[in-house]
């Protein structure tokens, strides 16, 4: 509890200073306290340049922070949450502490000299880099360890936003992807530090300031569910772009590392000179698509021309996060969709900006697939509960329709590229690369579902399994029985109760010989017995059994040869 308060006061002090990083930065490169806010003007001191500053502005801020990423903390460079999953899933929350440093450096030079990217990436970071400097300070265990490395996440993204539900729901969703109380109550604690300190700098105020909005009749939630499923493409299309474009930066880049920001900075600045608004997060511009002040045209040009700025910020090397760029664009599309319809049926559309505020979240939903806290955070950033059944369906359609597009987060696809699956094993590991038809062992003998229970119990009690295969009378497999269901089967015995074994048969996950043991040992933690059954893909039989003994001894026989396929008659 302690070190959780103590690592969320330390997210939120790095928050002030990474804001304020963040203004001055700003203030040099534009001569504007947001850019965003006036898009096109010149720069007050350099205003025999006019608009043309832009231009420059990025590979000034690349010739900065390029060199002082790679030599420091090339970790540093991209939009940070990656990373801190990463150091979660397989690292055991080791993080390196100069890396809140640099994060903290690069991402407001980013920002700040019209970078399109957002701040919650790296102040996930920056605060997940406390929190791990912090464990380690007191030697804490890899538990403890990843546990703090998550309160800083959440200590970051509440202080930052004035959102401290959403920092607690950021953390257990996308850092630790796992609900514990103990999880849930550090966390908090780490977030409501982080937000006094933050609300004490920066005021208690909603985030964006929007009109109210509501719906006006039910029809209208037919409306926002097509645009869920709309949104949730759009943000599975980011992702793809964004990574589509930092192939093209990496295959177009041949000189140093350390330079590629300056030279990408110029491309980067054209894009800026021909659609100023793109410049920095860009949140004034989206409170003004929210209140209806642009044409459905531009609202498109302004959502396919953040699409492209943040893929180019990042893919030159950039430092930003990419939950503020999914609102954006979640923005320009609702508020397109909401004026369309606003013409096509005047009378029941309702208000464009609840479209607008719809969009955001569910934007950020298909992307992210992190539907709690996209409802959370966008009430929290807003303070708007009258629509908040709409945007419950639209996130909720969004993100189902970003599962089915793809198999990867906009979070998770950075690692797969690198030939990391957070499910499987750690590069290196002893662990968990094998098939699992080298490790399994044979098959037990099966019951038959008509088998009664206190015969079952008998063999059970033999076997030396806490579970059995079932098969029905047909010779069909028809899933597993447990020594536990059968014991308390056979200690109630109320009227109706089950007298056979096929009547307590559960179907546990299906597990493959080919399958990685790591991806199976996710299905094994979660099976009620000591084992679960083999499964042949085409057939559907068993052919071995997966037991936490098997597994273990994988690590002092990684290589052995496959069990023989012991397949009932």
């Amino acid at each position: 509890m302690l070190l959780a308060v103590l690592t969320g006061a330390g997210a939120g002090l790095g928050s002030i200073v990474f804001r304020w990083c963040i203004e001055q930065f700003t203030r040099l490169f534009s001569g504007h306290e947001d850019y965003a806010a006036d898009p096109g003007s010149a720069h007050p001191q350099l205003s025999w340049l006019g608009p043309f500053f832009v231009v420059l502005a990025p590979v000034v801020s690349g010739l900065l922070y390029g060199p002082l990423v790679q030599r420091f903390a090339k970790e540093a460079r991209g939009h940070g949450v990656p990373e801190v999953m990463l150091a979660v899933a397989q690292r055991g929350g080791r993080i390196s502490p100069k890396v809140a440093v640099v994060k903290t450096l690069a991402s407001a030079l980013t920002i700040g000299s019209g970078g399109s990217v957002g701040r919650e990436g790296p102040i996930v970071q920056v605060g997940s880099a406390l929190g791990a400097t912090m464990g380690r300070l007191v030697r804490a265990d890899e538990g403890r360890l990843r546990l703090l490395v998550a309160c800083g996440a959440a200590g970051g993204i509440a202080a930052t936003f004035n959102a401290p539900l959403a920092g607690v729901f950021f953390a257990m969703e996308l850092i630790l992807m796992t609900f514990s109380a103990e999880a849930f109550g550090a966390a908090v604690l780490s977030s409501v530090t982080a937000s006094v300190i933050g609300r004490a700098a920066f005021g208690d105020v909603a985030f964006l300031e929007l009109p109210a909005f509501h719906v006006d009749h039910l029809g209208q939630y037919g409306l926002f569910a097509v645009l869920g499923v709309v949104a949730g493409a759009v943000g599975v299309g980011f992702s793809r772009i964004l990574y589509a474009l930092e192939d093209a930066c990496d295959w177009l880049w041949r000189g140093p590392e350390w330079l590629r920001p300056a030279a990408g900075g110029l491309v980067l600045g054209l894009l800026l000179l021909a659609l100023p608004q793109m410049y920095g997060v860009g949140y004034p511009v989206l409170e003004n698509a929210t209140e209806g002040e642009y044409a459905v045209g531009f609202l498109l040009l302004l959502l396919v021309g953040k699409i492209l700025a943040t893929s180019v910020t990042i893919g030159i090397g950039g430092s930003g996060g990419v939950f503020a760029p999914s609102l954006f664009m979640g923005a320009m599309l609702g508020a397109a969709y909401g004026a369309v319809l606003h013409q096509l049926l005047p009378h029941s559309a309702g208000a464009v900006g609840a479209y607008a505020l719809v969009g955001m979240g569910a934007v950020f939903a298909g992307a992210s697939r992190a539907p709690i806290t996209a409802v959370v955070i966008l009430f929290e950033l807003t303070g708007e509960y009258s629509i908040i059944l709409s945007m419950m369906l639209a996130i909720a359609l969004a993100t189902a329709t970003g599962r089915l597009l793809s198999r990867d987060t906009v979070y998770t696809l950075k690692l797969r590229r690198r030939g990391i699956d957070l499910e499987g094993p750690a590069q290196g590991a002893p662990l968990g690369g094998q098939p699992v038809g080298s490790v399994m062992e044979a098959l037990p003998e099966p019951l038959c579902a008509g088998t009664p229970l206190t015969e079952a119990a008998d063999v059970l009690s033999l076997s030396g399994h806490g579970a059995l295969p079932v098969l029905d009378p047909e010779g069909r497999y028809t899933g597993v029985v447990t020594t536990r269901a059968v014991a308390e089967a056979l200690s109630e015995q109320p009227d109706g109760a089950p007298t056979t074994a096929g009547d307590l048969v559960h179907r546990p996950p299906v597990v493959e010989p080919d399958e990685p043991l790591a991806t199976a040992l996710h299905s094994l933690a979660d099976s009620v017995g000591s084992g679960m059954p083999v499964l042949d893909p085409e057939r559907g039989v068993p052919v071995g059994w997966l037991s936490h003994r098997s597994a273990l001894r994988a690590l002092h026989a990684p290589a052995a040869a496959p069990a023989p396929e012991s397949v009932p008659a």
